[in-house]
């Protein structure tokens, strides 16, 4: 196993012990129904992550002027996710649902997901 391979697993092992389920959901746009004449509604797709819910320090906050009040800032461990999560996604946290809002950060030293840090909003 390569070094960021066991970076990824560690990484993943400490958001399980310290953190939370998190469910990260998508909307699969339908495909054309000839039937109706358009096309089918979207198919929500979900997937359960693994995460840590944090708030913003001040310093975020004068260094970061997309930070608004009540955000936070989510870190979701890469290993085992079934698809990345973009900006249209989102998140489920502790029955809350929230958006997810730039930038949306990936450490990926060597080309390896480890995790992902996610602003959210509610």
């Amino acid at each position: 196993m390569a070094f960021y391979d066991e970076m990824a697993v560690m990484a993943l092992e400490m958001i399980t012990e310290f953190g939370q389920p998190v469910t990260i959901s998508k909307a699969e746009p339908g495909e054309y129904d000839p039937d109706i004449g358009g096309a089918a509604p979207d198919t929500p797709i979900e997937q359960t992550a693994l995460g840590i819910l944090l708030d913003f320090t001040g310093i975020e906050f004068q260094n970061n002027s997309l930070i608004k009040q009540g955000d936070k800032k989510l870190k979701i461990a890469a290993q085992g996710l079934e698809w990345v999560p973009d900006l249209l996604n989102k998140v489920i946290i502790q029955g809350r649902t929230w958006s997810i809002v730039p930038p949306l950060k990936e450490v990926n030293p060597a080309g390896t997901a480890i995790l992902y840090e996610l602003q959210v909003r509610a």
